[in-house]
């Protein structure tokens, strides 16, 4: 037992992996559709490539979404209006016509004459309007729409909305009237008398009406027609019209909705799993091959694995939401954040795997990832140094830039014409590039959640004004100094054979920390030329000497200082000897114990710790030179890195010796422009 829980110890970050794969595999065939695809693809306008297709089973012609709406609104358009008639309106008023018109006209001489004419008159134009109708208030239909009048709940005529009368005719109505009977003196008079006594006898109905219309808006088929088992669809190389098209899409719908037995439902799941393994199995293969680091950090997996999941999982919600959206999920985040955590291929292969995936459940599946592919290369390409803010936007412009001119392409190829060019979706990529920027936050948010080190953060402990370095500065001036140079040199390698110079730079700024807690036992801090180690012993000064690595990574971790910096204050000397004291003791001893003056390592393993290691020596070194020359320092340059491979420092970095001589010519012009050398002439 207790050997097989060693075993699984041993192995607990293979196991880790294991799990890691498979339950992100389970996770996104879990977030996909569980319903078979159809294996044919097709474009309106094009040639049918497949051989000829014959329908597999009987289907209804679906019709698009845009026929159905036409004719929903054609429908609402057309459709009847209903009025509710009060038959005891028209009485009332005609009563209270009476009443009023005897009150106002009883009185006046002269209007004796013509009150009986006036009267009937009048009466004939209110049993004209009662007769039609007259609506409550105003509305804005056209005249030619379908009106039903009914009382008591049961209709009772059929007509028109432009025979019914708005209370704003009545007046052109009454003063034609009276100048037929030559009675046009009175209009006024009697306009306000109208008002005085009208009321409406028609009110309408809208909860009848809605209901009349919405059941008829329910009976409208998505279909129009249906298509036999075993009739041919369409033939090889004949061109998709668009009658064909609905066709192909209808059988594609109904291929890909049907209702999946127990059986059929098992096998999908089945083959969408081992797709989706198959894709996540590619990643952890580049990873093991390529970036061999990255792999054995569980950590990193995770984090990589993470970012793969979250596009997919924003990507499906939004499909579910509404699929016309998909361009507005900023899917170039993702080689973004890679790419600022790692390196450039990672992210750019994680980015295409990511893409490959949403190709299942995406519409227009070769559009989108061509051009999210098209867009993750240029991502790639545009933007470096992502910590300065105005390469991002530029960055972000382009890979806009590019959306919008791929998606023009694809419309042309489309649809041969640009007439009906849907300008909006223009807008979708200019939100999707808004949504890009996010990416700073983002990886604010992942450094302190995964613990990683970008760029970004990078430059901000390159900074000397932060704690840590200030008060290395102030008690350890020397050292300070000794740093700057150190990153300065290490830089200027680092650009030469293309490492990164930002993390060589912080990892030599903060690589002497350690020598805060004794800073006078470091020459380079001594300025009152009394030296602590003559009152030590050998072998008690170079474990001072070799104690500052250790103190360093205490104090790094104190003000949590990155991993990844932390690597260059363990590896700066690698296993190397503190050979003057070595040599001092073993004047006095000639059996010491070399181990008392070696450092503890590890050795670099990378190309920039490899770097620091050399530009630390021969910075440090350099300040024996007496009177330098050219000459001096190609030889000096020279035997201090030779001797550091000689005793293999570098085994495990993975850097080459044309890289090696590279940094040595960069170390040997900056220490000649140092020291400011003269052009050596012949005696």
């Amino acid at each position: 037992m207790k050997e097989l829980i060693n075993k699984w110890y041993r192995n607990h970050s293979l196991i880790y992996k294991i799990l890691l794969f498979l339950g992100t595999t389970l996770f996104i065939v879990y977030l996909f559709p569980k319903t078979g695809k159809f294996r044919y693809s097709f474009e309106k306008g094009k040639p049918w490539q497949s051989e000829d297709l014959l329908s597999p089973f009987d289907f209804a012609i679906k019709k698009s979404e845009e026929e159905i709406k036409a004719q929903k609104e054609q429908l609402a358009q057309n459709s009847e209006l209903y009025f509710t008639l009060n038959s005891s309106v028209e009485d009332n008023v005609l009563d209270q016509y009476l009443d009023v018109f005897n009150q106002r006209y009883s009185d006046q001489s002269d209007a004796l004459n013509d009150s009986e004419k006036l009267y009937r008159a009048g009466r004939s134009v209110l049993r004209n309007l009662y007769d039609k109708g007259v609506l409550n208030t105003s509305f804005n239909y056209t005249e030619d729409r379908l009106v039903i009048i009914t009382e008591d709940n049961k209709q009772i005529r059929k007509t028109v909305f432009g025979d019914l009368y708005e209370q704003d005719e009545i007046s052109p109505l009454l003063k034609k009237a009276l100048n037929e009977q030559n009675l046009s003196t009175y209009n006024d008079e009697m306009l306000s008398l109208f008002f005085d006594v009208l009321n409406p006898n028609l009110a309408f109905n809208e909860t009848l009406t809605n209901k009349v219309l919405n059941e008829k808006l329910e009976s409208v088929s998505a279909t129009r027609g249906s298509v036999s088992r075993g009739t041919l669809i369409i033939s090889k190389g004949q061109v998709v019209e668009d009658d064909q098209f609905d066709i192909l899409s209808s059988l594609k719908s109904e291929y890909e909705s049907q209702v999946w037995n127990s059986a059929n439902y098992n096998w999908v799941l089945l083959a969408y799993t081992l797709l989706v393994a198959l894709a996540l199995l590619m990643l952890l293969l580049f990873l093991q091959k390529y970036r061999n680091e990255v792999f054995k950090n569980n950590t990193k997996v995770t984090f990589i694995f993470f970012n793969m999941v979250l596009m997919i999982l924003v990507s499906v919600i939004v499909i579910n939401y509404n699929s016309k959206y998909i361009y507005v999920v900023p899917l170039c985040i993702m080689p973004l954040v890679l790419k600022a955590f790692f390196d450039a291929r990672l992210g750019l292969f994680a980015h295409v795997l990511t893409v490959l995936l949403l190709g299942f459940i995406v519409p227009n599946p070769f559009e989108y990832m061509f051009l999210q592919i098209i867009a993750g290369i240029v991502t790639i390409l545009t933007i470096s140094e992502l910590y300065k803010r105005a390469n991002l936007f530029i960055s972000v412009g382009q890979i806009t830039f590019i959306y919008i001119i791929a998606y023009f392409a694809f419309f042309v190829i489309h649809e041969g014409q640009i007439t009906t060019l849907k300008w909006e979706n223009f807008g979708l990529f200019v939100l999707c590039g808004l949504a890009t920027l996010f990416v700073q936050p983002l990886i604010y948010i992942y450094e302190k959640i995964f613990g990683l080190v970008s760029d970004v953060s990078l430059l901000e402990l390159s900074d000397t004004n932060t704690k840590l370095l200030k008060e290395l500065s102030n008690k350890a001036p020397g050292t300070f100094h000794h740093s700057l140079n150190v990153a300065n040199l290490a830089e200027a390698s680092a650009n030469e054979i293309g490492a990164n110079a930002m993390l060589v730079r912080v990892g030599a700024l903060y690589h002497d920390i350690g020598k805060m807690k004794n800073p006078t036992y470091f020459t380079e801090n001594q300025s009152t030329g009394i030296n602590p180690h003559d009152e030590l012993s050998p072998e008690e000064s170079a474990n001072v000497i070799i104690n500052h690595v250790i103190n360093g990574i205490e104090i790094a971790k104190k003000n949590n200082l990155p991993d990844r910096v932390i690597d260059f204050i363990r590896t700066h000397h690698g296993t190397s000897l503190v050979y003057y004291f070595y040599k001092k003791s073993k004047e006095l001893d000639d059996t010491v114990d070399v181990t008392n003056f070696s450092y503890p390592g590890p050795m670099p393993f990378s190309k920039e710790t490899a770097i620091l290691m050399m530009c630390d020596s021969v910075e440090a070194a350099s300040k024996s030179l007496k009177s330098p020359t050219s000459s001096k320092i190609n030889d000096f340059v020279e035997t201090i890195i030779d001797k550091q491979m000689e005793t293999g420092q570098f085994l495990n970095a993975n850097i080459t010796f044309k890289e090696i001589q590279s940094i040595k010519k960069v170390l040997k012009l900056k220490l000649a422009n140092i020291y400011h050398l003269r052009i050596e002439y012949p005696e």
